[in-house]
């Protein structure tokens, strides 16, 4: 009697410890960043080699600030995006963070003034002067922020032939950085057109203290922490070698690397691509973010 007792609490425990595990994989399904759940899944040596297709993937970026109020809910939808979009979707999602709420009572700490001058860009490429978060753009075109007009203008992008092949390289260095290489082609395009390189976070939890968000505790997914660009391309061509330790030594869920093209005049994203690095998840972190801005005529940063 006991020893039935004793598999049947055995059998129970087992069943609840499935049962936990299939909820946790589905929290993590939930949540997972675009294009980094069957990457994640099978587990990550520290190396990814990945090449862009013949129709153009779309990226979605949503300029945002810790000291905007409305601005959480426009990054939940970025998080929600797999689940908004359709399955088999190519799109990769990148969060801005602007300075110019900084002096409104909290500073954020992912803010970039190089953001706040490319959100004004894009919104005068646009043909618009006001300047506002939470603000969407969908391969350098303004939306709103409403999924549906997101998912539709994704599956426009995606049903286009791509103007540029982009091929990303990422390995992890002896010391734990990461060592990125890219190239980007777009011999075919008639305008100039630009190669950018971001290094992001996903899983960053903020507590905010001052501010509208005051007391509220925000999470962060798809954060730019590091910028690189823009990089000409030269006869329709350019290559980048590029280390970074962006996001090491804290805590997150883990790093995503993307690189995409750019028309130079109007703001265009001609092609865009990216991969996670799930093996530097235990070490992604609470640095402090860094931005390059190509200098083409020395070609250094």
């Amino acid at each position: 009697m006991h020893q039935q007792s004793s598999r049947a609490a055995s059998e129970r425990v087992s069943f609840a410890r499935r049962r936990a595990q299939g909820l946790l994989a589905a929290l993590l399904a939930a949540f997972m960043p675009l294009h980094a759940l069957a990457a994640c899944a099978a587990g990550d040596s520290g190396m990814r080699h990945v090449s862009s297709g013949t129709t153009t993937a779309a990226l979605v970026e949503l300029y945002t600030s810790q000291g905007c109020s409305s601005c959480p809910p426009a990054e939940r939808l970025l998080s929600r995006l797999p689940q908004v979009l359709p399955p088999g979707a190519d799109a990769y999602a990148l969060a801005l963070h602007v300075n110019y709420w900084d002096a409104l009572g909290w500073k954020d700490r992912f803010a970039q003034e190089a953001f706040s001058v490319r959100h004004q860009d894009l919104v005068h490429a646009n043909a618009h002067t006001v300047v506002y978060t939470p603000h969407f753009f969908v391969s350098g075109t303004e939306k709103d922020n409403d999924a549906g007009e997101l998912r539709a203008q994704v599956q426009a992008l995606n049903g286009q032939p791509a103007p540029a092949k982009l091929r990303l390289d990422v390995r992890a260095n002896a010391d734990s950085s990461l060592h990125v290489s890219v190239a980007a082609e777009a011999r075919g395009y008639p305008a100039d057109a630009a190669l950018y390189l971001a290094v992001a976070q996903n899983g960053v939890v903020a507590d905010i203290a001052r501010g509208e968000n005051r007391g509220a505790r925000l999470l962060h997914d798809h954060v730019v922490r590091e910028w690189v660009g823009p990089l000409p391309l030269e006869a329709g061509e350019a290559r980048l070698e590029h280390d970074t330790r962006a996001g090491l030594g804290g805590t997150g869920t883990g790093l995503e690397v993307l690189a995409f093209v750019q028309d130079k005049h109007n703001g265009h994203v001609l092609q865009a691509l990216g991969t996670p690095v799930c093996a530097l998840a235990a070490n992604a972190a609470r640095a402090a973010p860094v931005a390059y801005l190509w200098n083409p005529v020395a070609g250094e940063r």
